[in-house]
Order: C-alpha cells, then sequence, then structure tokens
C-alpha cells in the first residue's frame, strides 16, 4: 500500500489568532513494505504528519494518496483507510478500554462487520504476532505492565489486519529490555508480513538500527529524507536542531580522530563492533 504526500500544509487553529502551521509543504512517497522512521524534536510536526496518514487530521492545503486514490476525495471511505492504516498513539491507555484484554483487541475487528469466530481469531492470532503471555489475555489491561499495554495496543490494531502499521514513539518510557522487545517484535511483523512500519521516535539509537529510511522533521517541514547512514552523516546539522545521532556515530567518529581507521558512516552496535575489530587488524595491532 503506498502512500504519497502532495505539497500537504496543516495550520492549527486557522483563521485564529492562535494560528501555528505544523506541516509545510511536505511531499513523501511512502513504498508498500518500507520500514521508515519519522524523528524530530518536540514541535517538529512528525505525530502531526502521521495522524494525517489515516485521516485524523485533514490537510488545510494539498493532497494524500493511498494505493492512487485521494483520501479527500467526497466519496473516499475513510472507515476502510483506517482499517488499512493502523496508528498506535504514544500513550497505549489511550486505546485501551475494555473489561479484559481480549475483549479490547477484539473490538476492531468486530467493528469491521467480522463474525465473532473471525473476530476472536483475528485476535489471537495479534496477540500471538506482539509475543503477550496467554495468561494476560483476560486480565484488566490496565493491570498490565507499560510494555505489556503496548503490546496490547498494537495488537488491538493488528487484529483489523492492517497493511500500514504507524507507531508514534512506542518506546517512550520502557527500559531498555522493553524497548528492545518492543521493536524486536515489530521489526519480526515487518520481515514476516511486508508490512509497511512507520515508527515516530525520538531515539536515534533505535532508528538506526532498525529503520531503511529516515525523515527529519524540522519546523514542520523534511529536513533529511535518506538511508540512516547518509541522514547520520549531518550529526553536527541535526545538533543544532536539538537533536543527537546514535551514540555509535560520535563513538567513531572520536576512534577516526584517534588515528584508528575506522568507518565513521556506521550507525549500529554490532556493525561498529566488527569495524573496530577490522580497523584494528588493518592497523596492524593486536586484537585479544
Amino acid at each position: 500500500m503506498s502512500i504519497i504526500l502532495d505539497h500537504v500544509n496543516y495550520i492549527y487553529d486557522s483563521n485564529q489568532p492562535t494560528a501555528k502551521k505544523a506541516l509545510d509543504d511536505v511531499c513523501l512517497t511512502i513504498p508498500d513494505g518500507q520500514f521508515l522512521g519519522i524523528i524530530g524534536h518536540t514541535g517538529s510536526g512528525k505525530s502531526t504528519l502521521v495522524q494525517h496518514l489515516n485521516g485524523l487530521l485533514k490537510a488545510t492545503e494539498g493532497h494524500i494518496y493511498v494505493d492512487g486514490e485521494d483520501i479527500y476525495d467526497k466519496d473516499y471511505d475513510l472507515k476502510k483507510l483506517r482499517s488499512k492504516v493502523g496508528l498506535v498513539f504514544q500513550y497505549p491507555e489511550h486505546q485501551l478500554f475494555e473489561i479484559d484484554v481480549f475483549t479490547d483487541v477484539c473490538f476492531g475487528p468486530k467493528n469491521l462487520g467480522y463474525d465473532r469466530k473471525e473476530t476472536e481469531l483475528l485476535a489471537f492470532d495479534a496477540l500471538q504476532k506482539v509475543g503477550l503471555d496467554k495468561e494476560y489475555y483476560y486480565q484488566s489491561p490496565f493491570e498490565l505492565s507499560g510494555g505489556q499495554k503496548r503490546r496490547v495496543a498494537i495488537a488491538g490494531v493488528l487484529a483489523m489486519k492492517p497493511k500500514v502499521l504507524i507507531l508514534d514513539e512506542p518506546t517512550a518510557g520502557l527500559d531498555p529490555k522493553g524497548r528492545e522487545e518492543i521493536l524486536s517484535q515489530v521489526k519480526k511483523l515487518r520481515d514476516e508480513s511486508n508490512m509497511t512500519i512507520i515508527l515516530v521516535s525520538h531515539s536515534m539509537d533505535d532508528v538506526a538500527e532498525y529503520v531503511d529510511r529516515i525523515i527529519v522533521m524540522n519546523k514542520g517541514h523534511v529536513m533529511y529524507d535518506d538511508v540512516p547512514k547518509e541522514v547520520f552523516r549531518h550529526y553536527e546539522e541535526l545538533e543544532q536542531i536539538g537533536l543527537a545521532a546514535p551514540q555509535v556515530t560520535y563513538i567513531m567518529h572520536a576512534l577516526a580522530k584517534e588515528g584508528l581507521p575506522v568507518d565513521t558512516d556506521i550507525t549500529t552496535i554490532d556493525e561498529a563492533a566488527d569495524e573496530i575489530v577490522n580497523a584494528l587488524k588493518r592497523s596492524g595491532r593486536k586484537v585479544n
């Protein structure tokens, strides 16, 4: 499911003294099956952007095309769009409200018109995909940990069989183990289904590790749009807008300044470990 944004602008409180331009002439093409990262400081427009992709917000100007159809056409079915482009909000409690986990995950497919058996099969499959233990299926979602709530919120969207999954800060507030578990599960979903994944995050290390492409938002417009290695070459420019590169980027640059012939475009820990060992060998230094 391809998505095209054509000169999209969005103004909050338009025609009011408090009007603020949140998106500024955004043009993007998101192909089917891509793992896309969207980063930016608070107020950069990244969350506003993704809320346009399933019609929660409507552009002040411009058009959005999903599989070649303009979602702003008079006869376009927004309900169908929202079943195919699923959005998981930053705070999962905003999406959880039923008496138990299983009933909560059933809510989406039930409202799409699936019968009871199909609904329950979709819910069960979705909960398995996010790796939630069966012992939690009939507990209140509000008794779960932060990471478990995220899994349930994701499952609730997956149960509607979307082609695009949007995750707005899915690891916010989680410890390192919880972050890794959530993102590893998301990567597995993408690898097994070729689903388009859009990850909104403040964590440069997360996006460097998992995504194919990064969009950097700044003051409502697209500042960079490229593969991670190319984007993080601009780490000094990113610092100027309140962002940073992955920690690995700084380590590799520091090693290069000390004379070790390493590739400073490395962005992940695994790549860095291999590169440092190879650089030590190239320089004739002993590697234990």
